[in-house]
């Protein structure tokens, strides 16, 4: 039965379910180590954008503007524990739950500017329409409509990208910037000499942003 025309109201519930404001990250260490390399070593470009890390690059050690990007972020490690997200990692079984937060499946690489984008939430990946790019700001370098590169889901590969962990990183993505007015995209570029910590704490979620910075630091130092 087609369906007439006319003007219909359209009901719907707005979802409740919480958004994780993360940071922007940078270091890696300690514990990072093995993800670092890793994702290096199987992925070779940004998977998002497409571009190659060169061989003559590769071979001399030079990844300046290729970042290995954590899916789940590390600075919500005790959400991770808590709600059991290390049950989406199949290719390590014999650490501890908190380690598997740094498997190559929770991670893929990215050129720095992408890394940004998708740390902030203004793109993301939906692996349940054929691991479509979904751009949450304005496309600037046309990613929206591509595909993520298949070198980091060949199912041959011991260590694929989890499928339940990008499904994560989109949701949180939708809820960030389609429900509501959507969510503040944070500061992050502090020159020398800026009053970072009251820079932090005016923003909005000032409060909870700045907790987040001194457990990433705290973490780095315990990791080290």
């Amino acid at each position: 039965m087609s369906l007439a025309t006319g003007g219909y109201d359209i009901y719907c519930d707005v979802s409740n379910e919480p958004w994780l404001h993360r940071l922007i990250s940078y270091d890696i260490s300690g514990r990072e180590d093995s993800f670092l390399d890793e994702i290096r070593a199987r992925d070779k470009k940004c998977l998002i954008s497409g571009i190659p890390n060169p061989d003559l690059r590769i071979q001399s050690s030079n990844w300046v503007s290729f970042e290995a990007t954590h899916i789940f972020p590390l600075e919500h490690e005790s959400l991770w524990i808590h709600f059991d997200y290390g049950r989406r990692i199949t290719d390590v079984d014999d650490v501890p739950g908190s380690w598997k937060i740094n498997s190559s499946q929770n991670g893929f690489l990215l050129r720095s500017a992408v890394h940004q984008l998708f740390d902030q939430y203004l793109i993301s990946v939906t692996s349940d329409d054929g691991y479509k790019i979904v751009v949450f700001d304005i496309d600037l370098n046309g990613y929206d409509g591509r595909i993520l590169d298949p070198v980091c889901r060949n199912p041959a590969d011991p260590h694929p990208v989890s499928d339940q962990l990008l499904r994560w990183h989109f949701s949180q993505s939708v809820l960030a910037n389609r429900r509501g007015a959507g969510e503040p995209v944070f500061e992050h570029d502090f020159p020398p000499g800026t009053d970072r910590v009251g820079a932090i704490l005016a923003d909005p979620y000032g409060q909870e942003r700045f907790e987040l910075e001194i457990t990433s630091r705290l973490r780095g130092v315990s990791s080290g």
